[in-house]
């Protein structure tokens, strides 16, 4: 009986291991020779690969198209995926829920506020953006000028009623549409007592003497947002520390500073309090490199620290190159571009070059995330808080005083990745010969196992091409001056 019943257990562990091995099949794809192209299967699925397309002439804004089948046609090239060649998980896509934005989306009535969350957060009836910033007291877009401790002692920090009445409740309801939402926060500004000039506005930090205080500062802000039912994922301590200006909330603080802070304060704070929540670095533009590499070097800091947050107002995105080099194994997050009156092109050429210069250029490099400034505007760019900072700034939607919006090319921009590109995905390989030249991908797979192919074509001509996965394959004829984004199992 004992032979038999261990006969019975070996057969139903063998025919285990086999369905195992075609559900993975299934799902991953390698194809380490590009050439010849073999044939897929013998039987294949009908109708399961779908497309959103955006078009130049905005003909088609993120459309969904009519399913496409597996075939055996053959294109002019092939794209060929490889998911067992994977790079960096990817935790979302999305903008900042500045003062500004909260301010307009709270004043929405009840069904206005709800279409518009539900467009922006919810990823099946909207474009499932899964990524936040919100700002540590003001930034050039807020309701007046504020931080969370207005007086000299740190014990007096407390969430400023202008963040009661609209960042607050404007998170929750976005956290109840999507409770995955990631949330990043970053201060323009310490308070004002704890600078040299007295003042949110230009200035650097007073010294050592405010070090501790300033460091407790994001213990506190991360604690009492905890309270209130909001996790902050990560922090960075200072937004572009190296522009200071005496128009809005800004402060100046070089690399030695936040190097010093982070390494003797507020890393050991964080890991004394268990906190956490991530440490980012610079914060600021390509064109600064030696910043996150100096703080990097340092073998004590680099322990607290994630990785490096990147603006694109200055210099190429192959400024992530430089410090990937040095420092492969920290992350790489997009923290801020805005889109706005400076951008001289049609609406959906401006959302091409944005794609093609920062978000792909970027995730393309290792970014776990890509964020847009501010989430929502009114028809003046505005609300801001001095007329020093930006006045020509574009929200991702612009909120009109009827109560309805505009869905900027931002939103198309994002949707592209962010509806179909989920949380806990990884950016996995592609590889072709022939490739044309004005064609960009970025390639995905999600946590489903699903893949995601995003091909944005500026090549001068439509290009019919194969993707192939393992030896399934089928064909797409893409218009030039479009961007798609494919879906399949």
């Amino acid at each position: 009986m004992d032979g038999l019943l261990f006969f019975i257990m070996k057969k139903i562990l063998h025919f285990l291991t086999l369905i195992f091995g075609i559900v993975l099949l299934q799902y991953s794809c390698k194809d380490p020779v590009l050439e010849p192209d073999p044939d897929p299967q013998v039987v294949d699925s009908v109708g399961d690969v779908y497309v959103w397309q955006t078009t130049g002439n905005e003909v088609h804004l993120l459309s969904k198209l009519a399913p496409i089948n597996f075939s055996r046609e053959i294109g002019d090239f092939t794209i060929v995926l490889d998911t067992t060649s994977t790079y960096q998980f990817i935790d979302g896509f999305g903008a900042a829920l500045t003062g500004s934005s909260a301010y307009l989306i709270n004043k929405m009535n009840f069904a206005e506020r709800e279409a518009l969350l539900t467009d922006l957060f919810d990823p099946v009836k909207g474009i499932g953006l899964n990524y936040l910033r919100i700002t540590i007291g003001s930034s050039d877009f807020s309701i007046g000028t504020y931080s969370y401790c207005e007086s000299p002692d740190i014990n007096t920090f407390a969430i400023p009623q202008r963040d009661k009445d609209d960042l607050l409740p404007v998170l929750k309801l976005i956290k109840a549409i999507n409770p995955t939402i990631k949330i990043l926060a970053s201060p323009w500004s310490a308070p004002a007592w704890m600078k040299a000039n007295n003042s949110m506005y230009g200035g650097s930090l007073k010294g050592e003497e405010v070090y501790n205080d300033f460091a407790e500062y994001f213990v506190k802000y991360i604690n009492a947002f905890k309270l209130e039912g909001v996790n902050i994922d990560a922090i960075t301590i200072q937004n572009e520390p190296m522009y200071e200006t005496g128009g809005y909330p800004t402060m100046k603080m070089i690399w030695t500073e936040q190097n010093t802070i982070i390494r003797d304060y507020l890393g050991p704070k964080f890991v004394a309090n268990g906190i956490d929540t991530k440490i980012i670095i610079w914060d600021h533009n390509f064109d600064m490199s030696y910043y996150p590499i100096n703080i990097l070097n340092d073998p004590i800091t680099r322990q607290y620290v994630a990785g490096t947050g990147w603006h694109g107002y200055g210099g190429t995105a192959s400024a992530l190159d430089a410090v990937q080099a040095q420092h492969p194994d920290k992350d790489i997050y997009f923290t801020e571009q805005s889109g706005g009156g400076w951008n001289t092109d049609s609406r959906m050429g401006n959302m091409f070059w944005y794609m093609k210069e920062f978000l792909m250029a970027s995730v393309n490099r290792g970014s776990k995330n890509f964020i847009m400034w501010n989430l929502a505007l009114n028809e003046n760019n505005g609300p801001t808080t001095t007329t020093a900072g930006c006045q020509n700034c574009r929200g991702v939607v612009t909120i009109k005083t009827d109560g309805t919006y505009l869905r900027n090319e931002e939103y198309y921009l994002l949707g592209h990745f962010s509806k179909l590109v989920r949380l806990g995905a990884v950016r996995i390989k592609n590889s072709s010969t022939n490739w044309p030249g004005g064609l960009t991908i970025s390639t995905f797979m999600n946590v489903d196992g699903s893949k995601v192919v995003v091909i944005m074509n500026r090549s001068g001509l439509k290009q019919k091409y194969n993707i192939r996965c393992g030896n399934r394959k089928f064909i797409y004829e893409q218009y030039n001056e479009s961007v798609v984004s494919i879906k399949f199992n």
